[in-house]
């Protein structure tokens, strides 16, 4: 599935979320420090080769979490 296939998946859901939201608070989000944290030590053992299946998982869910923030973003950057 394309990058533009997932956007037309999330589409109505990010309709109603920008629709919804604080447009400064959507725009300044940012993990937490501690998820932030936790990210970059996956990032770094994914360029070390040392991350086992269950993180593996883990950075797929921050990759997916992150593109959903993005196309959020984007919506609310049209209105």
């Amino acid at each position: 599935m394309s990058i533009r296939d997932h956007s037309a998946v999330y589409g109505d859901l990010l309709d109603v979320l920008a629709e919804g939201a604080n447009a400064k608070r959507l725009l300044a989000f940012r993990l937490s420090e501690r998820l932030q944290a936790r990210l970059d030590n996956l990032l770094e053992k994914n360029r070390e080769g040392t991350l086992t299946n269950e993180e593996v998982a883990e950075l797929d869910a921050y990759e997916h979490f992150e593109h959903l923030v993005r196309l959020l973003k984007a919506r609310e950057l049209q209105k």
